[in-house]
């Protein structure tokens, strides 16, 4: 259990003179203590927090929002505090939500705690909901995981996960890059309910540049979105083996490198059968695409799915999709006599006639994708369980 004195309230600030002080002597009622990370404000915030209980840093120019959460990150590690709570200076978020988060951190100590804020107001600007919805959509694309409200501010971080998950944002984007990273990492999200004020347009102060905070935001998702098609192991908060490399030529050594990434048994399984499934329909050119976005849709193992499908490489699972399909069609099994050029070769040359025989590969991968997919999945949960439970008994 987290003890809470040694949770902490980040505030970063960067010009935002007229609600801080109340915003700042709100969280004091609910929750000490609390740090204020002045990010280059003009003029500096100290004399507006003069009197009150409270650490400050300050940056001498404006650095962004995400390093004003790493200075924050940096010092609190360096006293040994276990988690920060960052909530936006601007008045929006509502201090007296804080004991929701301490009662979060407290039963998910290891998890990232992001507070979805409700919309269900009319004060709620079109852009914002827009906004919302469309980050939303793409964390689910990056990681198969369904986040709520992506671009919320008021979250709690456990510090000893943020310093090992590397983001290249340092403005708002860093707040979507962390949770994808985060969820790539294993670490958990775990959401919690939480109030919103927006006042009126005209007395709005906000420093997000809707040109070139949405480009930063654009740019960001490219690369998250590459990054997660591309079948290679994503950094892991406590990381497999680096030597160890997944392939269905060594199922048990991948298997267990896959455990230790926090893939359940039962997701490996799930993966395989993905993987062999559509690695046995003839995508020509396209298997790997493929496998990759239905794997990220479903929330499955990437790596282990794009491993299975070396299984359906030619000849032989083409050949078998061919013979089923020709079946199918004609009653009978293609034989290599009915195949001129054929006619002194082996069976497993029928593997390398795909374009040739497209409609019975076709066919017959509906057949013997399923088939294959149910026995190699099924086998891949029963070695996973058995690997799993000799791990717990030792």
């Amino acid at each position: 259990m987290a003890a809470v004195e040694h949770i902490t309230v980040v505030i970063p600030v960067y010009n935002q003179p007229d609600c801080l002080r109340d915003v700042v002597s709100r969280c004091l009622a609910e929750h000490r203590p609390i740090l204020i990370v002045d990010d280059g404000s003009e003029p500096p915030v100290a004399p507006m927090l003069e009197g009150l209980p409270v650490e400050l840093i300050r940056h001498n120019v404006n650095r962004g929002k995400g390093q004003a959460l790493r200075t924050a990150e940096r010092h609190l590690l360096q006293r040994g505090d276990t988690h920060m709570i960052t909530l936006d200076a601007d008045g929006q978020h509502y201090p007296e939500d804080l004991p929701r988060f301490l009662e979060a951190i407290e039963r998910h100590p290891e998890a990232m705690v992001v507070g979805v804020r409700d919309f269900n107001q009319a004060a709620v600007p079109g852009a914002s909901r827009f906004g919302r919805a469309f980050g939303n959509f793409w964390v689910r694309v990056q990681t198969g995981t369904r986040v709520r409200d992506i671009q919320s501010g008021f979250r709690a971080y456990p510090l000893s996960v943020l310093g090992h998950l590397p983001c290249r944002a340092q403005a708002y984007a860093f707040e979507v890059e962390i949770v994808v990273r985060a969820l790539w990492g294993g670490v958990k999200v775990h959401e919690v309910p939480v109030r919103v004020h927006y006042p009126k347009p005209e007395q709005r102060v906000s420093h997000f540049n809707k040109f070139y905070d949405n480009l930063r935001l654009g740019i960001l998702n490219t690369h998250l979105t590459v990054r997660a098609l591309v079948p290679w192991p994503h950094h892991q908060v406590v990381a497999p083996d680096a030597e160890a490399s997944v392939t269905m030529w060594h199922p048990l050594r991948s298997i267990r490198m896959l455990l230790t990434e926090r893939a359940t048994p039962r997701e490996l399984g799930f993966a395989v059968a993905l993987g062999v499934f559509l690695g046995a329909v003839p995508l020509i050119a396209l298997h790997t695409l493929a496998i990759l976005i239905a794997a990220a849709l479903l929330r499955l193992n990437r790596v282990a799915a794009v491993a299975a499908s070396q299984l359906c490489m030619p000849p032989v699972v083409p050949a078998l999709c061919i013979e089923a399909g020709y079946f199918m069609r004609h009653g009978s099994f293609l034989t290599l006599k009915g195949v001129k050029h054929l006619s002194n070769a082996s069976f497993l040359e029928l593997g390398y006639m795909g374009l040739e025989r497209l409609w019975e590969w076709l066919l017959g991968s509906l057949l013997v994708g399923p088939a294959l997919a149910l026995v190699l999945g099924l086998m891949t949960y029963i070695a996973a369980r058995i690997i799993e439970r000799a791990w717990h008994e030792h």
